[in-house]
């Protein structure tokens, strides 16, 4: 009889997944603080489209937040209400788990403006789930049904191959050098590494928030890419975050080189032949100097072409947006 009970436990057909399976975000995600420029942020790749949309909060100077498994977006609003408040992250995440229905169907990380961080991971969360927190002795890791708390950063994973995941996240972030955003990445591309999620790779998502860190000092969305649908979601995040780099990150002094004449020439090659299929040309003739109307027509050349926040008119040019010039007409026949 014993061997006949072990033959049916091991040969039963696995249960069916509960009804709401398909709309939990099976996720990893790292939320993080950097104190030396306060900037905040989320990261996150999931075999579930669209996660950007769903999993990631922030708000400058008050905190961010990841809600995933069966994703509850009230931790994102009134948990950054309540930071905003002067709640630390801790209590913020306890008081929105008690007026949530479904806490064991959660996974949550969060971090304040102060560095306080903390993970929860509920118990009816599927394998393998968990998350670790940062923390000036290596933080802790936890499984389900614990909150832990930390310093600096959470991290946390559901439907992972293994605990890897996270561990990887952690380390990698811990390690890492650079700006909070190519940190973060950093972590997903060493979540991946780790096994990632059973079912695959999807979306994935990259918001890191600062004071005026806009578009033109706009709003607070530094940083903000989502990967709707790709087979992998991760290098497309990178390849994405490349390009908004180059396209919304101002200047920086060490990149920015004087035009010399051999250099305005080459420029004013684009400018009296660009732009294409317009009779009018940045420039009627070559110019004699760095003159304004050289300046003006490079200016309008470069907002044209999406330079925006590396437009200059003291004659120099960003060596950033030189070599994306360079690099998008390289080979091309000049008229």
């Amino acid at each position: 009889m014993l061997l006949l009970a072990v033959f049916q436990i091991l040969h039963h057909p696995p249960l069916p997944p509960p009804p709401d399976f398909t709309k939990r975000a099976h996720t990893y995600s790292i939320v993080a603080y950097d104190s030396a420029t306060g900037d905040l942020g989320v990261a996150v790749q999931s075999k579930f489209p669209n996660v950007g949309g769903l999993v990631p909060w922030a708000r400058a100077g008050v905190g961010a937040v990841a809600t995933q498994a069966l994703s509850n977006t009230d931790y994102g609003e009134k948990g950054l209400e309540l930071m905003a408040r002067g709640a630390a992250a801790p209590e913020a995440m306890r008081i929105v788990m008690r007026t949530d229905p479904q806490p064991s169907q959660r996974q949550v990380g969060m971090v304040d403006a102060h560095g306080n961080s903390a993970s929860w991971t509920g118990d009816s969360t599927f394998d393998w789930a968990g998350g670790r927190t940062g923390g000036r002795a290596d933080g802790q890791m936890g499984g389900k049904g614990q909150l832990i708390v930390g310093h600096t950063y959470a991290a946390q994973a559901n439907i992972m191959v293994s605990d890897a995941t996270v561990r990887n996240m952690a380390e990698t972030f811990e390690r890492s050098r650079g700006s909070l955003a190519d940190r973060l990445i950093a972590a997903l591309v060493a979540g991946q590494a780790g096994g990632g999620d059973k079912r695959g790779m999807q979306s994935a998502a990259l918001l890191v928030v600062r004071a005026k860190g806009g578009y033109l000092g706009g709003t607070d969305r530094y940083i903000d890419i989502r990967v709707y649908d790709a087979p992998d979601p991760i290098k497309e995040l990178q390849r994405l975050y490349a390009l908004h780099r180059l396209y919304f990150f101002t200047s920086d002094s060490a990149d920015l080189i004087p035009i010399t004449p051999a250099l305005q020439k080459e420029l004013e090659a684009i400018l009296l032949t660009e732009p294409a299929n317009q009779p009018q040309k940045w420039l009627v003739a070559p110019q004699p100097s760095l003159n304004d109307t050289f300046l003006t027509a490079l200016a309008n050349f470069m907002y044209w072409e999406n330079y925006d926040v590396r437009v200059r008119m003291d004659g120099k040019i960003d060596r950033v947006a030189l070599e994306d010039i360079r690099k998008n007409r390289a080979g091309r026949p000049r008229r």
